[in-house]
């Protein structure tokens, strides 16, 4: 009698083709997953961007207000420097000027940055010699100014080519951190720190104290 009234739930009818549907789903899920792994880019440890070849690296004291400059010259005479970025494969990424240039105005507060950097990357190879420079713009606090250089050799993967560090002390100071050649593989063959100026090649006029604006 009382099941006449439907007091007591019912079981539901058995659906062999609903769960074995539910079951194919679930496969699939799994399967859907798995190729996401497999096609996921792998992290490989010391792997670098293949878009440039070489870095070159200066680096001078954070908030430092003096403004150090990077040249550096391809084999067959390209030169990037703050009034040229782009030369042959050479890109100077940005001119760093001290404490010229270190703000921008963020909702009308100025942020600045405290890093002192300029890079050049390298993004194409040339067989022959590189020469890197660092040049001592303006100098505003009288005091010897450490920079340090570094070029690195990015593919297949990273590998430092020289790390040093150059004491520039004068306005209008010119060093030579790094001559160092590559053969047409884009292997590093020598390196050396023999002097050659870049600014006076540009302007002879340099030597007598003239500097271009």
């Amino acid at each position: 009698m009382i099941d006449e009234f439907d007091l007591y739930p019912r079981e539901e009818a058995f659906d062999p083709f609903g769960v074995m549907l539910f079951k194919a789903l679930q496969v699939l899920a799994f399967l859907f997953f798995i190729a996401l792994l497999e096609i996921a880019p792998e992290a490989k440890e010391g792997k670098v961007d293949p878009k440039a070849e070489f870095l070159v690296t200066a680096n001078w004291p954070d908030n430092h207000p003096d403004d150090i400059d990077l040249f550096v010259q391809d084999p067959i005479g390209n030169l990037v420097w703050y009034r040229r970025h782009e030369a042959g494969f050479m890109v100077l990424d940005r001119d760093n000027r001290g404490g010229a240039n270190d703000a921008v105005m963020v909702g009308g507060q100025k942020l600045r940055s405290p890093i002192r950097q300029e890079t050049v990357t390298i993004r194409g190879i040339i067989a022959g010699e590189y020469t890197v420079n660092v040049y001592h713009f303006t100098a505003l606090t009288g005091q010897p100014v450490p920079v340090s250089v570094k070029v690195e050799k990015l593919n297949p993967t990273l590998q430092v080519v020289d790390y040093s560090t150059i004491e520039l002390d004068a306005s209008g100071t010119e060093k030579t951190a790094l001559r160092f050649v590559l053969d047409a593989r884009g292997t590093v063959t020598e390196v050396n720190r023999d002097e050659k100026s870049l600014v006076r090649t540009m302007y002879p006029q340099w030597r007598n104290g003239y500097k271009p604006q």
